[in-house]
């Protein structure tokens, strides 16, 4: 019998994340406590395309190194998941509209750097598929349209980050002090989540302290909608399963029944 499976936000953070043995410990333990999935999709902010896409569907496809900076050890990493062919299908007869393909598409590092650390052993099909777009009422939509995958043991995962105003940190240093801005964003969510209030998240960008420099970008924040969309009852507030800053940027990372 498969076991319905959550879905998940996540802060996927850099590299150096495989170095931190806190926020590494965190992962491990949260998904040492999720039934083992059939299948894993993630929607990573590091893959905008529209219309909405999915990745290489077979394994051997490279994986994306898509950072600057870093140590070359980051630049050695691999992570040969099984591909995920049918869990691409089903997502084609899920969304009922047109459904593009880039088969040579390889993980980039919002899917494969939490995984490191979540199933180190590689050993369950992933899928990446893109972000379509940045509005959050299209994006819940397409949540819910994926929410039956759950019950055939698919976990769903958005990868991004809680805040992400890179241009305005000072203190690159993984236990920095979060500026202000950083810490009222993630307050101000906590509370909207806690309330099931997804119509005020919606409205992050006027509603939200912090803004625009807790995300002069959006596409961190983005997933956190098909997370939702996800949900078997989206007012049902998630599970915090991380919480807590990583260059002071919170990494508050959590699950929906």
């Amino acid at each position: 019998m498969t076991t319905k499976m959550p879905a998940l936000y996540i802060g996927h953070g850099a590299p150096p994340l495989l170095d931190d043995s806190l926020w590494s410990s965190e992962l491990a333990g949260w998904s040492a406590n999720l039934p083992k999935p059939t299948a894993i999709l993630v929607i990573s902010a590091h893959w905008e395309s529209a219309p909405l896409t999915i990745g290489a569907t077979e394994i051997g496809v490279p994986l994306i190194y898509d950072f600057g900076g870093f140590a070359p050890r980051y630049y050695q990493i691999q992570y040969p998941a099984p591909g995920a062919p049918e869990l691409g299908a089903r997502i084609k007869a899920l969304m009922g509209e047109p459904v593009t393909e880039q088969p040579k598409r390889g993980l980039d590092h919002g899917a494969y750097i939490p995984l490191m650390k979540m199933y180190p052993g590689a050993d369950i099909p992933v899928l990446q598929m893109s972000i379509p777009t940045h509005d959050p009422e299209k994006l819940f939509e397409i949540g819910k349209k994926l929410a039956p995958l759950r019950d055939e043991g698919v976990l769903i995962i958005g990868s991004g980050f809680l805040t992400h105003g890179l241009p305005f940190l000072k203190d690159w240093s993984i236990n920095a002090t979060p500026p202000g801005w950083s810490l009222e964003f993630d307050l101000w969510a906590k509370e909207v989540l806690e309330r099931g209030a997804v119509d005020e998240l919606m409205d992050y960008k006027r509603l939200a302290p912090g803004m625009p420099y807790a995300h002069p970008t959006v596409e961190h924040f983005a997933p956190i909608f098909i997370t939702l969309g996800a949900s078997t009852n989206a007012e049902v507030a998630p599970e915090t399963a991380i919480e807590g800053y990583w260059m002071g940027l919170a990494k508050r990372s959590f699950q929906v029944a």
